[in-house]
């Protein structure tokens, strides 16, 4: 008993330091109210920067939609990043009235795409905006970005949402977002901290960003190391949650797999790279914004943590009231609701419906396939595993 109970308690502390750090900024998020526009001073001369590999399917229509921004034209450039597209992609993109730069590399990474763009490109933008090849910006989305640069932000992250939610997996995917956006941008900033970025449907000041990135040398995560690289450095992230980029959400498991398996394997790199820099930096300079994103890389997925709370967790508690050992049964029983309640708070009122309570059934699926993408990350963030979009036809849900 003795044996089993501090086998317990261990898993307890661990689980709950998890559970209360979603807990509390799940419930910061829903204080988060979006700072008012100032008074536009002038359009900002943009460049949308779009990198793609092998994109072929989706990047003429992404190119199409980006044009169509309400924004003075000659004031934004869409930049089309191809690399390794077919002949026949490249005579329709160089049709359109946007800027075609091709690229090869013997190891592809978004971050040497973007390097070498902008290179190519005149140094005359004052924000670079970030795009995935399968991103369209929803209408209004360049104006928002202005006029956030009105207060002299380094790096702004747009608030993406799904593009589709055509299978159980897609709108799993499109909550998981949901969730992310509410705890780490929304929670976050109500708290003073920084905003999370994600990795596309961003903006960075032109020329900041140029000068930062040749030293990002990610080939997974590269929107980590950024993120890492500003808050050591004292800049703050902002998050406009109104300026929208529908994303296409994944609705096939083996494309789920891999996009985790690579998205876990740069969490664990970074937290054990950055994790002790962010202590020394905390305790000689203060800084929490960093500490803070070094303490999130080892946080468990929201899924694997629902998962081991509610099936072990279960199983904790049933064994516990056999042995008539309340104290803990009930401890599990609080964090499990704890938990829940992180998600009840973060998940918006458009997702309680039936397509969500049918894609509830496959969570089961969900954590099975997260689980198995935690056991092989070794080495995935060495490596470039692409995530292939498809011409996805469903309509973005218009906010």
């Amino acid at each position: 008993m003795f044996i089993f109970n501090v086998i317990q308690l261990v898993i307890i502390i661990l689980l709950a330091l998890a559970a209360f750090y979603i807990f509390i900024f799940s419930i910061a998020g829903l204080f988060y109210r979006q700072r008012p526009n100032t008074v536009i001073s002038r359009h900002r001369k943009i460049a949308v920067l779009v990198p793609g590999y092998k994109e072929d399917e989706v990047i003429v229509d992404v190119a199409k939609e980006a044009l169509n921004q309400d924004y003075p034209a000659g004031l934004f450039e869409v930049v089309i990043i191809a690399d390794s597209f077919k002949p026949a992609t490249l005579d329709k993109l160089r049709a359109l009235p946007v800027t075609l730069i091709e690229v090869s590399f013997d190891k592809s990474t978004k971050a040497k795409a973007l390097n070498k763009a902008m290179e190519k490109l005149q140094s005359d933008f004052d924000i670079a905006v970030v795009l995935d090849a399968d991103n369209i910006m929803a209408e209004g989305f360049l104006s928002k970005i202005n006029a956030a640069f009105e207060k002299d932000h380094m790096a702004v992250q747009g608030h993406r949402s799904a593009k589709n939610m055509n299978t159980p997996l897609a709108v799993l995917d499109a909550i998981s977002e949901e969730i992310n956006n509410h705890i780490f941008r929304k929670g976050h900033r109500v708290f003073g901290f920084s905003s999370a970025i994600i990795g596309s449907g961003m903006a960075f000041r032109y020329d900041f960003f140029k000068k930062m990135m040749p030293g990002v040398k990610a080939v997974g995560g590269f929107d980590k190391e950024i993120e890492l690289k500003m808050l050591k450095e004292g800049h703050k992230i902002e998050y406009l949650d109104d300026a929208i980029v529908f994303d296409e959400k994944v609705h096939k498991e083996e494309v789920f797999s891999n996009q985790r398996r690579r998205w876990l394997s740069a969490q664990f790199h970074y937290f054990r790279k950055d994790f002790l820099s962010s202590v020394k930096h905390l305790v000689k300079e203060g800084n929490v914004d960093y500490f803070d994103k070094a303490v999130q890389f080892i946080q468990p997925p929201r899924i694997l943590l629902l998962g081991i709370l509610l099936i072990p967790g279960t199983v904790f508690i049933m064994f516990n009231l056999l042995l008539h050992n309340i104290p803990f049964a009930i401890t599990w029983a609080a964090l499990i609701v704890l938990c829940l309640s992180s998600f009840a708070f973060s998940i918006p009122s458009s997702f309680y419906n039936r397509k969500t309570l049918r894609a509830i059934l496959s969570l089961p699926k969900g954590m099975l396939l997260m689980f198995g993408s935690l056991l092989r990350i070794r080495g995935a963030n060495k490596e470039f595993i692409h995530t292939r979009h498809s011409a996805i036809k469903a309509e973005p849900q218009r906010k």
